[in-house]
């Protein structure tokens, strides 16, 4: 990380700086582009509970872009805590990175 601080003024406002939590700085690079590789998903969750992920990009299909969203619902459920009560994924909203989003139904997602 000590050689990667300089870089850290052009990397850092484009979200491209790696970091040790997310796993983009390991000395185990193999492992690391075989878990990337077999659809590792990396998500961040703000202080607020609001869960921020990529599913997909312009260039996907719109079916793949709704498997990705899928699956990601699919791990958001198989991750929730035994001791959270009542409903767990309130709302979903679906964006592009400059655009308003897009209200989708928690169980239209989940239960496809």
């Amino acid at each position: 990380m000590g050689k990667i601080g300089a870089l850290g003024r052009v990397l850092g406002p484009r979200g491209l700086m790696p970091n040790p939590k997310s796993g983009t700085v390991t000395n185990e690079v193999g492992n690391a582009v075989k878990e990337v590789k077999q659809g590792k998903i990396d998500f961040k969750v703000d202080k607020t509970g609001i869960v921020h992920a990529s599913i997909g990009k312009v260039s996907f299909t719109e079916d793949q872009i709704r498997d990705n969203a899928k699956e990601f619902v699919s791990t958001l459920i198989k991750l929730k805590p035994s001791a959270a009560k009542g409903t767990y994924i309130k709302s979903i909203f679906l964006s592009s990175t400059m655009s308003p989003g897009i209200k989708i139904d928690p169980k239209s997602v989940e239960e496809n």
